[in-house]
């Protein structure tokens, strides 16, 4: 059972929504101004090389398991402004970090 238990505790990786916005050249109080990033490709790597990737899901959700580092992160289909913010991130190992991730339309 110790077993068990200490793989569980040893698994990494990320999870978290990805939006995407503005989604108009004028947002309103009251109306959003996002949305979810359904079917957005997230691209982990590595000192420059590719490690994994993901898909956005239903409502935007995503979720990958990946060994603790430093990873830089692109998305597809790539924006021509503003990319995806954070650019970077860290996994720590043992952690599975909610980090959510926003698309720039670029929009303006």
């Amino acid at each position: 059972m110790s077993v068990l238990l200490s793989l569980a505790v040893a698994v990494s990786g990320l999870h978290g929504v990805v939006i995407r916005g503005p989604t108009r050249p004028v947002c309103q109080v009251g109306v959003p101004c996002s949305e979810p990033a359904v079917g957005a490709r997230l691209s982990f790597s590595r000192a420059g090389i590719f490690v994994a990737a993901v898909h956005a899901g239903a409502q935007g959700r995503y979720a990958i398991r990946l060994q603790p580092g430093l990873y830089t992160v692109r998305v597809s289909p790539a924006t021509r402004i503003g990319g995806v913010k954070p650019q970077q991130v860290l996994v720590r190992r043992g952690v599975d970090a909610r980090i959510d991730f926003a698309i720039d339309t670029g929009i303006r």
